[in-house]
Order: structure tokens, then C-alpha cells, then sequence
């Protein structure tokens, strides 16, 4: 079942929607591991999506029966404060404008409320090793920040997509910092995200880069796919995979 609430983000005095998937499970008192997603209006029912399509997580997770929870973090919606707060840092873009960033304060609220918040009123099990984070474009941005600079709560992060243009030096000043040595990292891309060869070659570089800077310090899976774009369409297609690599699919509930 998606349960809908709204909780207080204190960094930004303002009420947000969380969308939580809790598996079937959850009804007989098992716990289970917590996925904590980015754009969680766009994870499970395409009539929540901004365009209409969404990542359709709930079936896939109700067709594998799964035993995990996903706790979405709708986005901002006004204006370009998704953009804000979705980011680690401050840059500047010709079609996005200026960002200022607040990613930073919105991590440090997930770590030290959102997480004990969902472990103290949904049956979690709370420890790193039954944690992730993860997220699609901005919140693959967030997902691969917040998996290099939390890894003692993430131990698994799921960056589809990531958007890092502008931001490169920051963050793989963060990438290459301490990690848990026992983190994954999925990193993945689509050919059709750009449109000439030179762009693919640079976001691919840029990909490498950030997985290079990972490698020999945690576990990274690094995918560039051929027939996919920057949407939630392609983005299901991945759900397979990064369930299986990252081994929440070998999640049990306790």
C-alpha cells in the first residue's frame, strides 16, 4: 500500500509529503529495510507524476513481494526550489538559472529527523546495512552526495541519472573523502539523455570520473545505457537492476 502523509522539513519551516510504500509484510509485524527516495510523487502511481509517468515502483515491488519500505520525499514544487534543495551546492546554468543550494541542510534533516521519525513509527529495521538512499536526476545528485558523506546511516546508494554539470569539483572533493568501506554505489546513464556525441562523451567522463574517485573504497556498478533518456520511462527499466546489484533483493524481513 502508498501512504500519504506531510511532515515538517525544520531547515525550511515547511510542510512536505512524504509518500511511503509499506510492503505486505509490514501487516503480519515483520520489519524490513527502508529505501529513502527523492521525487517520491514520480515512484508509484503514474496519477501522482509530474508528466503522467512514474517509475511504477509499487508494482514491481508488489509483483516481487519484497520486503521493503520506501519512504519518497515529494520535491518542492515552486518555482526552482526542487533545484535548491536538491543540491549540495551552488552553480549557475543558462536554462536553469541560479541555484542557491540548501541540499545540505535537507541532508542533515534526514539523517537526524526523517530517519528516526520513519524507524520510530514504521516497523524498520534501522541499522545502515537495511538503508538506502536513492533518487533520479537532482536526487541522483543528493543519493550520490549523501551515499559519500553519510555512509555510516546509507550503505547502499542508487544514483540514476545523476545531475552534476557545473558541480564536478565539489563533488568529487565529496566522493573522494572517507567512505564505509562495506557502501554501493549505482551510477547510471542514458544515451539519449544528450543529444550529440561530444555531450555523451563528457557526461560519460564525468560518470567515470565520480566512480573512479569511489573505486577501491566501496562497491560501484557503472551502467551507460544505449536506448534511454532523462525520464521516469527508462528510469523503471533500471528498478531490476539495482534491486538485484545492490542486494536489496536479498533484503529479508525480521
Amino acid at each position: 500500500m502508498i501512504k500519504k502523509e506531510k511532515v515538517l522539513i525544520t531547515p525550511y519551516n515547511e510542510k512536505r509529503r512524504l509518500h511511503i510504500y509499506l510492503p505486505a509484510c509490514v501487516k503480519k509485524g515483520q520489519r524490513c529495510g527502508v529505501i529513502y527516495m527523492f521525487d517520491g510523487h514520480n515512484l508509484f502511481n503514474d496519477k501522482d507524476a509530474t508528466y503522467g509517468k512514474s517509475w511504477g515502483l509499487k508494482k514491481y515491488l508488489d509483483e516481487k513481494r519484497l520486503p521493503v519500505i520506501v519512504v519518497g520525499l515529494e520535491c518542492n514544487h515552486k518555482g526552482n526550489l526542487r533545484l535548491c534543495e536538491f543540491s549540495p551546492y551552488n552553480f549557475n546554468d543558462k536554462e536553469l538559472g541560479k541555484v542557491t543550494a540548501s541540499g545540505k541542510e535537507l541532508t542533515r534533516w534526514i539523517v537526524d529527523e526523517l530517519k528516526p521519525y520513519i524507524d520510530s513509527k514504521y516497523p524498520t529495521i534501522p541499522d545502515r546495512e537495511h538503508t538506502a538512499i536513492g533518487g533520479s536526476s537532482m536526487g541522483g545528485l543528493m543519493a550520490l552526495f549523501i551515499g559519500a558523506t553519510e555512509s555510516e546511516t546509507f550503505s547502499k546508494a542508487i544514483c540514476v541519472s545523476p545531475h552534476h554539470k557545473h558541480m564536478m569539483k565539489p563533488l568529487m572533493r565529496d566522493v573522494s573523502g572517507p567512505v564505509h568501506p562495506d557502501t554501493f554505489f549505482y551510477i547510471s546513464w542514458g544515451a539519449n539523455e544528450v543529444r550529440t556525441k561530444q555531450a555523451l562523451a563528457t557526461l560519460s567522463e564525468a560518470n567515470l570520473r565520480l566512480a573512479g574517485a569511489l573505486r577501491g573504497r566501496a562497491d560501484v556498478s557503472c551502467h551507460l545505457y544505449p536506448n534511454q533518456d532523462h525520464s521516469e520511462a527508462s528510469w523503471e527499466k533500471e528498478t531490476p537492476i539495482w534491486i538485484k546489484e545492490s542486494g536489496i533483493m536479498n533484503w529479508e524481513a525480521k
